[in-house]
């Protein structure tokens, strides 16, 4: 008659139903109960909560990769928005630095304008007396 294995333990004799019987990243109350290895339908019931908790695992695992890729997405939107937003101070730095050497450009044209026409009545003052 074979007995049953606590939590934990396995059978020394490998066999091909040899399933792991403690998911240690399961919480308690998902950890499958160990079978009646005298009833097949506890058997069976085992195996499909072992799968379920190996898949459960899984999904879990994918979760939390997930989780972190969007982090990550979002530090790089944060970057990108912050990069936009730079742009766009930028941008308004350059048009009004734009705006202010178009300016200072038709106040030197017109600086140069007078200098032209004092120059012409100096020497006209000059060549008149």
């Amino acid at each position: 008659m074979e007995r049953e294995m606590p939590v934990g333990f396995q059978n020394d004799t490998p066999s091909e139903d040899a399933v792991p019987l403690v998911f240690p990243e399961l919480e308690q109350q998902l950890q499958p109960l160990p079978p009646c290895h005298d009833s097949v339908e506890s058997m069976q019931v085992f195996k499909q909560h072992c799968q379920i908790a190996e898949e459960y695992h899984e999904v879990k695992k994918e979760i939390a990769l997930l989780e972190e890729r969007k982090k990550e997405l979002i530090a790089k939107l944060d970057q990108a928005e912050k990069e936009k937003r730079d742009a766009a101070q930028l941008v308004r730095e350059f048009e009004a630095l734009t705006e202010e050497n178009r300016t200072l450009k038709m106040a030197q044209s017109q600086c140069v304008q007078q200098l032209e026409k004092l120059r012409i009545q100096y020497q006209k003052r000059q060549g008149s007396s």
